[in-house]
């Protein structure tokens, strides 16, 4: 396997790519005032979009980040704006029946458009472009499994989605390691960091306070407000929205125990010549595979390299190798990038709940947007203004994503021990498919 080029100093500090054009920026401090109407914890896409929501409907809003807003998922991603689900549409069928699992398919179309007229109607400068995604057949068996899907979905919830056999995939993607595929038309790629900077501005400019580096250390409810200890000082607040997904800590302990947080690395190649840009990804879709062990990739905003993504299966100090093998798959992929370079590596944590689906929620007055398993770009947003409507008791706050309190996992305290065994096993299952396949 062709080892990875040693990495510039700043991509081996870990920072995203995306930081290169827009880097978390030291937000003008603010006084932590000692009475709202609603606090945010979590100032990443979901409580920026909640924040935003509630300032321009009048409400004071202070929002309370202990990185600096934006620092966790928000401008870690890909920057795939999928809006998918994790349970398949056949098998949502027989688990919720044709009429629920439709409803949720459709809201995930919803999410997306609204996600897109957001970007338009904000004028908000993300380099946001609906290419399109395609999702490549690691087997037969799944090629089979995606056309049957696809079918169902364009019949039962009208979504823009076909299939793609073998012979025909190399108009999506330079490559012979897939067995065929389906095309979704309605995903978008984006800038995640130039989105979320554009959030934040607008939120600030509609009122939301936002504090960085300022952690909530401690939640009281009282009879009719909540009491906040914050690293500025106690803050009362008649509202609260936790938005924290896959960076929550220690102060809510009962959510902590029902989001396991995962590691998701991504690297980036260095540039690329065109020509060979264009042989490989020749519409410049985002792309998925059908892998237990899932990767994604994508060009880069400018199309002068190309993002891949994975599950990140070790601790910080092996991150070097967890980079080697990241690009190693890449190569398998694409062999025309033998003896390529990576310019940046980085990871950030998403978070999954027992059902597999992003969740809204209310316990104990707390209002939740969270759990957004690893397609938090359109998720996220559409759930935090979800979560604002449901607070100010506005008409169009239902969500089929709406629920009661998730049950806990069990054994799990915060800490994903049960993580390794199930990847190895998912690796193993990942060998046999591949190995089945014939060439």
């Amino acid at each position: 396997m062709p080892s990875a080029r040693t990495l510039p100093r700043e991509a081996a500090a870990g920072e995203p790519y995306w930081w290169q054009a827009e880097p978390p920026r030291q937000l003008t401090s603010s006084t932590v005032t000692h009475e709202c109407d609603v606090a945010v914890i979590g100032a990443g896409y979901a409580g920026l979009a909640a924040a935003l929501t509630l300032a321009r409907a009048g409400r004071t809003v202070q929002v309370f980040d202990r990185q600096h807003p934006g620092a966790g998922a928000s401008t870690r991603n890909g920057g795939i704006a999928s809006g998918s689900l994790r349970i398949s549409f056949a098998r949502m069928c027989d688990k919720l029946g044709l009429e629920r699992a439709s409803r949720l398919y459709e809201e995930s179309r919803r999410a997306r458009e609204d996600l897109a007229h957001f970007i338009a109607s904000e004028a908000i400068a993300c380099d946001f472009l609906p290419v399109g995604r395609f999702t490549g057949a690691v087997a037969p068996v799944h090629y089979e499994a995606l056309a049957r899907e696809a079918e169902l979905l364009a019949k039962h919830v009208d979504l823009p989605v076909h299939a793609i056999s073998r012979a025909e995939q190399h108009g999506e993607v330079g490559s012979d390691f897939y067995h065929g595929g389906v095309v979704q038309l309605d995903i978008g790629g984006l800038h995640p960091a130039k989105l979320h900077r554009g959030m934040l501005l607008r939120a600030l400019s509609a009122g939301a306070l936002v504090h960085a580096e300022t952690p909530v250390r401690g939640i009281a409810r009282q009879r009719a407000h909540f009491e906040l200890d914050t690293a500025a000082g106690r803050v009362k607040a008649r509202g609260l929205v936790v938005t924290t997904n896959g960076y929550t800590d220690g102060v809510d302990r009962w959510l902590r125990r029902r989001l396991v947080p995962i590691q998701s690395r991504i690297i980036a190649t260095e540039r690329l010549p065109a020509a060979m840009m264009q042989r490989l990804l020749p519409k410049a879709r985002m792309m998925g595979e059908t892998r237990r062990l899932y990767h994604y990739y994508r060009p880069s905003p400018d199309g002068s390299r190309i993002l891949f993504g994975g599950r990140d299966l070790g601790p910080a100090s092996l991150a070097g190798h967890a980079n080697t093998l990241l690009l190693g798959k890449l190569q398998r992929i694409f062999p025309e990038l033998a003896g390529i370079g990576i310019s940046h590596a980085w990871s950030g944590n998403v978070a999954y709940n027992r059902d597999f689906l992003p969740r809204l929620f209310v316990r104990d007055g707390i209002h939740y947007a969270v759990g957004f398993c690893g397609s938090g770009v359109v998720w996220a947003r559409w759930l935090g203004v979800k979560a604002a409507r449901r607070l100010l008791g506005e008409g169009d706050a239902h969500s089929e994503l709406a629920c009661e309190p998730p049950r806990a996992v069990p054994l799990y305290n915060g800490r994903p021990w049960f993580l390794p065994p199930t990847v190895a096993w998912m690796a193993l299952r990942d060998h046999v498919d591949r190995r089945r396949a014939p060439p």
